[in-house]
């Protein structure tokens, strides 16, 4: 029994999802790591590891696969997730770690692909010579048939989930979970509350925007607080209120909607802009037609005050 916990089999496949998570974990960790190096140079001369920036990748990277894949079996996107890497080429069930071979040809083909990328790009970038442009052309061939093979390879991942990677396949390494799955056991009422309150958030973030709360608002205050009598005149407007109804300050060049309330121009037409259903927020009458008032009653009010 403790052969079998120590050794797990290969018969305990991983799933595909399961294997694209570590790859995303690993990839989000080295951004970290890369992020948190370079404060430690904030407060340097600008520009000081642009030029020694792949060696400075690759050096960290090294660290990094020396502490999880050459020691430990996995990276770090697969330990999170209960996985390790096993040797394929054994066909028996036992688990057989890696070789010491395929753990260099892993760091060669990923760290030192990556630096011979980018030291490539800087080199070409910097020489115009036509021996060069051959050689970038040549480059630009081999890394388009990699890029190529890597699809093939994708595509076959999904078909049969055994390697997320072109390295895997090549160096015959796949991943395998480091302990037996045990099943998970998530009860149905809980699961069901979950869906539920998820597709009413989702339902209430589609209706809100549909809903015009401003009229909504205006349409409750009206029933709630019932106004007696409009005043049809324009003698009549410009005593009724001496504040424009959306900013509460003095009406300038005040302007009705057909309602007993004043708007400054510059309120009501923006509003009416925004929002061709607009109502007035004290009585919700809709704005029939937008008339400027007499400039004899805005004077007599600024005498009357």
């Amino acid at each position: 029994m403790a052969s079998k916990e120590e050794n797990p089999q290969s018969t305990n496949r991983v799933l595909r999802i399961s294997q694209l998570d570590a790859l995303e974990l690993n990839k989000a960790l080295e951004q970290l790591v890369w992020s948190q190096f370079t404060q430690c140079f904030h407060g340097f001369k600008p520009g000081l590891l642009s030029r020694f920036e792949p060696e400075v990748k690759a050096f960290l990277w090294v660290f990094l696969w020396r502490f999880t894949i050459y020691s430990k079996n996995a990276t770090v996107g697969q330990t999170v997730l209960n996985i390790q890497y096993k040797n394929d080429f054994y066909p028996n069930l036992r688990y057989h770690p890696p070789s010491k071979n395929q753990k260099l040809w892993y760091a060669i083909c990923t760290i030192g692909g990556k630096w011979l990328e980018e030291r490539c790009y800087d080199l070409f970038r910097n020489h115009h010579f036509a021996s060069f442009w051959k050689v970038k052309h040549c480059v630009n061939i081999v890394v388009g048939l990699l890029k190529l093979g890597e699809l093939i390879n994708f595509l076959i991942f999904l078909q049969r989930g055994k390697f997320a990677t072109l390295t895997e396949r090549l160096l015959g390494i796949r991943s395998v979970f480091c302990k037996p799955q045990n099943m998970r056991a998530v009860g149905f009422e809980y699961m069901n509350r979950e869906l539920l309150w998820h597709g009413f958030a989702e339902f209430l973030i589609f209706l809100l925007p549909l809903i015009n709360i401003q009229k909504l608002k205006a349409k409750l205050s009206s029933w709630c607080i019932p106004l007696t009598g409009a005043h049809n005149n324009d003698e009549t407007l410009g005593t009724s209120g001496k504040e424009c109804s959306l900013c509460g300050e003095w009406p300038i060049m005040p302007h009705t909607i057909g309602c007993e309330h004043i708007f400054c121009y510059y309120c009501i037409k923006s509003s009416f802009l925004f929002d061709m259903y607009f109502t007035c927020p004290k009585c919700a009458t809709e704005v029939h037609n937008l008339q400027p008032l007499k400039s004899g009653i805005e004077m007599s009010e600024v005498n009357a005050l």
